[in-house]
């Protein structure tokens, strides 16, 4: 019987003990996905039952490969309550009414398989020598018996990993859930600007009065309002398709006694990277830099920094007070912070999806661009273009950052004056000529590192995919795409004209974000990258 795509086996009641039953399960690949022929895919291995176990949506524990290992060998050990419910989800296909049925399966033949080993205890043999009182009649699955394991296993649950908790926010609850929450933070933060007033405030610049109010910033408004929450989203969307279909199609041809390390293995192996990352975020863009550029100037009464929202204090105090800019600009730096670490996150995981599927098309010795999803499309298209419209996301994040410090350090009344300017020059409307104050921009670093980090991640799927040469079409469009901008960014203010170029590769931005592939709203033929329609 074939339930959602899977092979399904109707639970019975033989009498049989968990050890029994699970065997003969295990073999005939029940809940394994069902091939072309109708035929499973082959029977369950330890490390493949491990990594269904743990991709089960709600599984935030995940579970050892030992515990699994434990079931398929020869021993009294039992089944603790959890994991038969998790394994019932398997056996049942993760359909509701035959997950219910096998849990009450596998719970009776658990209780025949502890009436069986009490009766094997209090036979003739072994009555001389009675266990302590006490002692339960079945230990867990993955506790040997004369250690109390079971304290030390919820221990290892509860053991924080930064790794496992920082995939957590992008693949349990709601999809929605990490957009809106950083969509929320930038709302809240704009309203405490109008609350202190620094929402809109201008100060004498050499005769002009500059714009410097915080909703006037890119890099605080459409970063946090638009870009992030987009780019978290996208994020989310290709993680969860990897974790429930993606992978999917490459661990169900695995055979039977081949290894497959689960994903969360693969995220784990990254942990010292989660831990750079966040030490970066937290300790050098967040608090270093909020003190050095903020708390440190507001406290002197001099920097070597532009004058803006943080620090507008300093030279107009009427509008408002030094406490008012440490508290403002403390809360805005923690958020940042925040929200870049879950940026290098999001960076990190889209690379772990390029490489866990790179690496199991490697193992099953398959080309990677010939396996094809479901709906026909082919698994790199679909993993490439949610890197690809990422990477452009994040992108546009870098040149917002680097766009307000440039505009900082310029001598225009606000930032459209001042990009109006460039236009004007360029069709010889006016020849005012522009004059920049030497201040430090650590924005501009910030940017940098931002823009690189997503360049690596994008090339590195092209290049693992071999997308170069396997679609070449496809591959040539997205790097012209992300060559443009990153062009529109390192030429920034570098010449006459530059506001055009950037108007430009944002509107080519715009539109690979909704067609990704390029397909001009054709129906395509992904198997052959043709058009049909």
């Amino acid at each position: 019987m074939i339930k959602k795509g899977k092979y399904f086996v109707a639970p019975h009641s033989d009498g049989s003990s968990f050890k029994q039953m699970f065997k003969k399960l295990a073999a005939a690949g029940a809940g394994r996905s069902v091939g072309d022929d109708g035929f499973p895919s082959g029977s369950w291995t330890p490390e493949l039952l491990a990594t269904a176990i743990s991709e089960i949506d709600g599984n935030r524990a995940g579970i050892e490969l030992r515990t699994v290992q434990l079931w398929f060998q020869d021993n009294d050990r039992g089944i603790s309550a959890e994991n038969i419910r998790w394994l019932a989800r398997v056996f049942g296909c993760d359909d509701p009414a035959a997950t219910a049925d096998w849990q009450v399966a596998l719970t009776a033949a658990l209780e025949v398989q502890r009436r069986q080993r009490r009766q094997k205890r209090d036979g003739p043999e072994t009555r001389r020598d009675p266990p302590a009182e006490g002692t339960p009649d079945a230990p867990l699955d993955a506790v040997p018996r004369p250690v109390p394991i079971p304290s030390v296993t919820k221990d290892q649950r509860k053991k924080f990993r930064l790794a496992r908790a920082s995939e957590g926010l992008f693949s349990r609850g709601s999809s929605l859930d990490l957009p809106a929450v950083v969509f929320a933070g930038a709302v809240a933060l704009g309203f405490l600007s109008f609350i202190i007033g620094v929402h809109n405030i201008s100060y004498d610049h050499g005769g002009v009065d500059k714009q410097v109010g915080y909703l006037w910033a890119p890099n605080w408004t459409f970063v946090f309002m638009l870009f992030l929450p987009l780019f978290f989203g996208l994020v989310v969307e290709a993680l969860l398709y990897w974790k429930r279909e993606g992978r999917q199609l490459l661990t169900s041809q695995v055979a039977a006694g081949d290894t497959v390390k689960p994903w969360m293995h693969n995220v784990e192996a990254s942990s010292l990277t989660f831990w750079a990352v966040f030490l970066i975020c937290s300790v050098f863009a967040g608090v270093i830099q909020w003190v050095g550029v903020r708390l440190g100037p507001l406290l002197s009464g001099q920097s070597d920094y532009a004058i803006d929202w943080g620090t507008l204090a300093l030279i107009r105090p009427e509008m408002v007070s030094v406490t008012e800019s440490i508290a403002f600009t403390g809360l805005t730096y923690l958020y940042m912070s925040v929200c870049f670490y879950a940026l290098f996150v999001g960076l990190i995981l889209l690379y772990a999806i390029v490489d866990d599927c790179g690496k199991l098309a490697d193992n099953l010795k398959v080309d990677v661009g010939e396996i094809v999803s479901e709906d026909g499309r082919l698994l790199t298209r679909i993993i490439m273009s949610g890197v690809f419209r990422c990477s452009i996301l994040v992108i546009l994040t870098a040149t917002a950052m680097k766009l307000q410090s440039l505009y900082l350090a310029s001598d225009a009344e606000n930032i459209v004056v001042w990009m109006m300017m460039d236009v004007h020059s360029l069709m010889n409307i006016t020849s005012e000529t522009r004059s920049y104050i030497d201040v430090s921009m650590p924005n501009q670093f910030s940017s940098m590192v931002v823009l690189l980090a997503t360049c690596f991640v994008f090339f590195y799927g092209i290049i693992r995919f071999r997308l170069h040469s396997t679609d070449k079409v496809l591959a040539r469009k997205m790097i012209f795409v992300v060559a443009i901008l990153c062009a529109s960014y390192f030429l920034m203010d570098a010449f006459i004209g530059w506001v055009v170029l950037l108007g430009v590769s944002t509107i080519i931005a715009i539109f690979a974000i909704f067609d990704p592939e390029f397909s001009l709203g054709k129906q395509r033929d992904f198997r052959g990258g043709r058009s049909v329609s």
